[in-house]
């Protein structure tokens, strides 16, 4: 896939919409968490993008409405010393939540494949080989019943720009842009081509991307939602039809 063939002008008709769509996705997601539960299933969430993006907030509305108890979010930040010493992936593996639950990753272990690969943190030779291993290690969980769902949020240069300058201005969001953020962004076509090798080498049909485009956020957040929904819910064999006045019941 290529990154311009996405289509960002993707939206939705307006606020109507998008709580209406948003909520029924999100009672929908809590319906198989539960089935989850009751038959000791799990499943894996990946969350990949631009900074700024949208990640964490299309994170929030995935968990807005689950039981607490039954998932457990990872943000993803760089290496421990000790962990550089052994297999980039065994540090992910560990974190894995066990039956009954959702984990999701915010960021995971594709950096070997973009931040590694684009900073030098990584050898060629190291993150050439690391699309066969990530393959089959997600090969692993899906043949072990596991659901192993990758979204990448995309966005434009422009776009991206324009939430960074935000951030700069805004107080209560000033903490989420760094020098590195900037730093980042001047290499973004190496970001760009290590993205689509991404794309194009590490999406079986077991576990393919979901490429959600994100200028819009509240598209970015829906379409994240109901992507979950009808991925988990055909992966589980789980019914996720809401009852008569799910409105009302939900209240």
């Amino acid at each position: 896939m290529k990154l311009k063939d996405v289509d960002l002008g993707a939206e939705l008709s307006g606020k109507k919409e998008y709580k209406k769509r948003l909520q029924k996705a999100q009672l929908q997601l809590l319906m198989i968490q539960r089935f989850m539960y009751e038959h000791k299933r799990e499943a894996l969430l990946l969350f990949e993008g631009w900074d700024a993006a949208g990640k964490g907030g299309s994170i929030r509305r995935v968990i807005e409405c689950l039981d607490p108890r039954g998932y457990v979010v990872h943000p993803i930040a760089a290496p421990t010393p000790d962990e550089k010493q052994v297999h980039y992936l065994q540090r992910f593996w560990k974190r894995f939540p066990g039956p009954g639950r959702v984990c999701i990753f915010d960021r995971s272990w594709y950096g070997r494949v973009l931040v590694e690969r684009v900073e030098g943190f990584a050898k060629k030779s190291e993150w050439k080989r690391a699309y066969d291993e990530i393959n089959t290690f997600e090969k692993l969980l899906t043949d072990d019943g596991v659901p192993v769902l990758k979204f990448f949020l995309h966005i434009s240069p422009e776009e991206q720009l324009k939430r960074f300058k935000e951030r700069e201005q805004n107080p209560f969001k000033h903490w989420k842009i760094t020098k590195e953020d900037w730093r980042n962004r001047e290499r973004w076509n190496e970001y760009a081509k290590a993205i689509e090798d991404m794309l194009a080498k590490t999406s079986p049909s077991n576990a393919p991307w979901h490429v959600v485009p994100a200028v819009r956020k509240w598209y970015a957040r829906v379409n994240v939602c109901e992507s979950a929904v009808k991925q988990l819910s055909k992966q589980l064999g789980c019914e996720v039809k809401l009852p008569e006045g799910w409105r009302e019941l939900s209240d």
